[in-house]
């Protein structure tokens, strides 16, 4: 008898729902960014992970179209397992990830003396790594 596969993406995920961050009136989250990691940018207001970057958690879905800037909102899975894009090193399993370039996350730091006043920056538990390509993460 063959093993079932796992889908532990499908396991007891948060989603919330929060404004999108905008440069020059434009959003910086489209369609296109769905699946990507995304941080807190402001107030209830999120944005691509970029380089250090505090990861909040998975882009899920977009109201409206592409065109509706100023008027969407994103949902945002920031609690669960998710799989988020790597960039830069690849996390090591039982490790935890923070920002990366483009909505992507890397290997965090190991804790060191000059974390900031909030904490480390690292977040989730890796529990996958596929390659250089993607890791699956529990947001904890």
């Amino acid at each position: 008898m063959a093993i079932r596969p796992q889908e532990l993406e499908s396991i007891a995920p948060m989603i919330a729902t929060f404004k999108i961050s905008q440069t020059a009136g434009v959003d910086d989250l489209k369609d296109a960014d769905i699946g990507k990691a995304l941080t807190i940018s402001a107030n209830v207001t999120v944005s691509p992970c970029g380089a250090g970057d505090v990861l909040l958690g998975k882009l899920l879905a977009l109201t409206l179209t592409d065109a509706d800037d100023g008027d969407r909102v994103a949902s945002v899975q920031v609690g669960g397992i998710c799989r988020l894009p790597i960039s830069g090193t690849a996390p090591v399993v039982g490790n935890r990830v923070l920002g990366a370039a483009n909505g992507t996350v890397t290997q965090a730091p190991l804790l060191a003396g000059d974390d900031p006043a909030g904490g480390n920056v690292a977040r989730g538990t890796t529990l996958e790594v596929n390659g250089t390509t993607d890791c699956l993460v529990l947001l904890n």
